[in-house]
Parts: C-alpha cells; sequence; structure tokens
C-alpha cells in the first residue's frame, strides 16, 4: 500500500489514472488514486451501505429507459488524469451502450454525483472530492448523504462556474433538477 509518505519520496513516481486501473490488486479491498498516489479506501458501516442501497434502488427503477444509468461504488469515475475516484453512486447520461462498457473500470462525465458520509471520510468527501466533482463539466448536482443525522446537502450548478448550495435539505430529500426528479427523504432513509 502507499502512504502519504512516499508522495514525497523521490523514488515514488505518480502513477496515471490508466496505469491504475491496470493494477490487479489481487484482493477485496478497494484502493482510490490521489494526485498519483495510491491509497487504500476505508469500509463502510451498515448504515451507509443500507442509504447506498436505497438510493440506487430508487433510481434504477426511476430512470430506467432514460437514457441515464446509475452506478455505486464499484465502478470508478476518472477525475483527472492522476485521479480515481469510487463515489457511493454517480449518474452517467448518453453513455455508449453497455455491451460496449463491458471491461471498463471506470467512467468519466457524470451528471450526478452523490457521496455517504462517514465520519473517517466527510471533512475529505465535502472538501478535496467536493472541489474534484465541481471541476467536471457534465456535473450539474453534488449531492452529500448523513446516514446517523439523515441530512442531505445538494449542490446544482447553475450556469458554468456557479453553484446553489442547499446545505441541510431537510424532509426534501436530494433535488436533481437535470433529471427532473428528487429522491425523496423517506426513500433515501427506509428502514425497511
Amino acid at each position: 500500500m502507499v502512504t502519504d509518505g512516499m508522495r514525497h519520496d523521490p523514488a515514488y513516481r505518480p502513477i496515471t489514472a490508466d496505469e491504475f486501473l491496470a493494477i490487479d490488486f489481487g484482493t477485496d479491498k478497494k484502493f482510490e488514486l490521489d494526485n498519483g498516489v495510491i491509497y487504500m479506501m476505508t469500509g463502510g458501516t451498515e448504515p451507509h451501505a443500507w442509504v447506498q442501497l436505497n438510493i440506487l434502488a430508487w433510481l434504477k427503477t426511476k430512470l430506467r429507459g432514460t437514457g441515464c444509468r446509475p452506478y455505486g461504488s464499484d465502478m470508478g469515475l476518472r477525475v483527472g488524469e492522476r485521479d480515481i475516484r469510487y463515489p457511493d453512486i454517480a449518474i452517467y447520461c448518453a453513455q455508449p451502450p453497455r455491451d460496449e462498457l463491458r471491461n471498463s473500470k471506470a467512467l468519466a462525465d457524470p451528471t450526478v454525483v452523490i457521496e455517504i458520509l462517514s465520519p473517517s471520510t466527510t471533512s475529505f468527501d465535502q472538501g478535496t472530492k467536493l472541489e474534484e466533482y465541481k471541476a467536471i463539466a457534465s456535473v450539474r448536482t453534488i449531492a452529500f448523504v448523513d446516514p446517523v443525522n439523515e441530512l442531505c446537502r445538494t449542490l446544482e450548478r447553475i450556469g458554468n462556474t456557479a453553484w446553489s448550495d442547499q446545505m441541510f435539505s431537510g424532509e426534501r430529500g436530494i433535488d436533481i433538477p437535470s433529471l427532473n426528479i428528487v429522491i425523496p427523504h423517506e426513500e433515501i432513509f427506509a428502514r425497511d
């Protein structure tokens, strides 16, 4: 595993996204690429996994036939030449047919990115990752879901550079105007 200390080690050469995607880690652990450096990802909690499943199940049904597809954290997102992220949920529109993507390990140009927060990743998700996602021209909506406090934060692109930030949307859920949908609060946090 690569650690932050390696970033400053002159013997360590940062790798590209393509080099990262070609690595067979041979493990069930997950890794991300951050500025050419490989980092092991932490595992999620039950509330995190449950909320992710709720959102994905709702989106799969709602988006069927629209040309937009939701993916979970098994599909990588190319953020840059030296960055691969695994958002909890990303929605891609206008992608090639699925059979053409059969060997893809990462996609680019999502319309929506949703991260489910955990205590160990909250600052990184709403700091570094937020700025990376905002820099992707195709992204129209970025949402953060707090499964413990049952809160959502939704950012919507206005024009090319401005963002509207609904810090705590309360019972509204996640509003995605570009897809003309709102993921209901009760669906996100459904208990059964």
